[in-house]
């Protein structure tokens, strides 16, 4: 089913979905002038053909503790294909690399970086990033203050 088209009312149920993942299938249903049954099969097929990846809570970092966002740019000295994988397996495994995206113009990869604090960055470049081979330019810019923030996309 590689090939499934959505049709306007998959649209409108991942457009509440994303921006509310805790719509019961009856409230979808009832905002949609839809009945719950077809509504609840299409969740399920939307979910099946991995439409939906998954659900996730959204945590207000403030509320927990202090954490420092930073945004990373890294441009790899070689780019063979193997070169380019093997950056891509490592950062995937570091817990404090949130979003990953390989990029164009001067840097090869753009990373979404969070740890508690300056330290705990510094550790992360030094101790993690830095004992990858590879690794040729950095540049960091740290998060001052988050302005907006969304997660969801129109369809």
């Amino acid at each position: 089913m590689d090939d499934y088209v959505l049709d306007q009312t998959d649209l409108a149920i991942l457009n509440l979905l994303q921006r509310d993942a805790l719509l019961t299938n009856k409230e979808l249903a009832h905002q949609l002038h839809k009945s719950p049954t077809p509504i609840y099969d299409r969740v399920r097929r939307l979910q099946d053909l991995k439409f939906i990846k998954k659900y996730v809570a959204i945590v207000d970092h403030s509320k927990i503790g202090e954490y420092m966002t930073a945004y990373l740019q890294v441009q790899i000295k070689e780019h063979s294909k193997d070169a380019l994988l093997s950056f891509q397996r490592d950062v995937h495994a570091f817990s404090e690399v949130m979003e990953c995206y390989h990029t164009t113009g001067g840097f090869d990869f753009m990373l979404k970086v969070v740890t508690p604090n300056m330290n705990k960055y510094n550790d992360f470049l030094l101790q993690k990033l830095g004992s990858l081979p590879n690794i040729g330019t950095l540049q960091s810019s740290v998060v001052i203050s988050h302005v907006k923030h969304e997660t969801a996309f129109s369809l």
